[in-house]
């Protein structure tokens, strides 16, 4: 029988401080972390929820938790270790950390260790310790994007709606366009991959024009329908459009698209109007990502065009409808697995009324 976790109960003083501890930037890292596990469990969450969460084992939440039952703030503090007795302070410690999150004068975009230790008077070897015991990497860069749409949560919604329980007798399509993919002709002829050797293939290449794909995913089976058109305007997408209809000429069609201008023109508009058996549903601005076939074109760009050598768009265009050809016959869908409620949970920019971050 599994052993239930130690009710948590905060006094307002204690949760005030764990607060401060989890927003000061200084704050170490192992101390951020226990400060969550007390909050979480405080408010009722279960060891398994707060090890997901933190990135720990469960028993250990539950060793930081139980410690907090017993003695306190004063049971989230490191004890005393053998060994070799610390050599910088506490105070050098946090100078360090305070100076790592100041930008580096004379115009550079982040500190290096060297720059850093100088700057401080530390050696170099303490500098990285205390960044890596901080987690603190200013070399590294992550990417987001929050979304500004005013129907973020409406739209997230009919997505994920349509992914986990689309309308019966419907097909459900997700679509959108690749554009401006380009030829490239390596100068000198690819070297195949030998034992202990990579696949090799020169830096340099020439550029021989470029094309759209557009996609349709079949969210059922995974299976797609693509064509290359050597513009982008809302004519292509109308084209594509029509192969849809006579791809699949009976039901309900549901077609989850990006915000692209070319999708809500007013030739388009009038198309829809006449075909009332096709419907659009639009991805919330800045969260395109929530449009499966994102994920096959990232596929096809790892598995066909990053690494390819064409010295025509023609030659593009028949390796792109090759790979299409050879995908189609192992396809398997796309299983989207989180209900609406914890996309947004996760969606939405602190102290703001809807975002989505990526």
């Amino acid at each position: 029988m599994a052993r239930s976790a130690v009710a948590v109960v905060l006094s307002p003083a204690e949760e005030q401080e764990l607060r401060r501890v989890v927003r000061t930037p200084s704050s170490a890292q192992q101390a951020v972390t226990r400060a969550r596990i007390v909050l979480r469990a405080a408010e009722g969450a279960s060891n398994r929820q707060i090890a997901g969460e933190v990135g720990m084992s469960e028993l250990r939440v539950g060793g930081w938790r139980a410690k907090f039952a017993r003695e306190g703030l004063a049971g989230l503090d490191d004890r005393p270790r053998s060994g070799r007795p610390r050599t910088i302070d506490e105070a050098t410690v946090k100078r360090v950390i305070a100076k790592t999150l100041e930008p580096p004068p004379g115009g550079e975009s982040h500190w290096s260790i060297e720059r850093l230790a100088r700057a401080t008077g530390v050696s170099a070897s303490s500098v990285a310790r205390i960044w890596r015991l901080h987690r603190l990497r200013p070399h590294q860069t992550r990417t987001f994007k929050y979304s500004t749409d005013p129907e973020l949560e409406a739209k997230v919604v009919d997505i994920v709606g349509l992914y986990l329980d689309p309308p019966e007798g419907a097909l459900v399509l997700c679509v959108d366009e690749k554009t401006q993919i380009q030829a490239l002709d390596r100068t000198q002829p690819i070297l195949p991959l030998r034992p202990g050797l990579p696949e090799g293939r020169t830096h340099d290449y020439r550029r021989h024009g470029t094309t759209s794909l557009y996609a349709a995913l079949e969210v059922a089976t995974g299976q797609v329908i693509t064509e290359c058109h050597p513009r982008h305007r809302a004519e292509e997408f109308l084209a594509f459009l029509r192969r849809i209809v006579r791809e699949f000429p009976q039901g309900q069609l549901h077609l989850v698209v990006d915000n692209s201008s070319t999708h809500t023109t007013p030739e388009v508009t009038r198309w829809l109007a006449r075909h009332r058996r096709v419907h659009l549903h639009f991805t919330p601005k800045g969260a395109s990502w929530m449009n499966l076939v994102e994920s096959w074109f990232s596929i096809l760009t790892r598995q066909q065009v990053r690494r390819g050598s064409f010295a025509s768009v023609p030659e593009l265009i028949a390796a792109i409808e090759r790979f299409v050809a050879a995908y189609n016959e192992r396809a398997q869908p796309f299983v989207w697995t989180k209900p609406a409620a914890a996309v947004l949970a996760k969606a939405v920019k602190p102290n703001a009324t809807s975002g989505v971050e990526h």
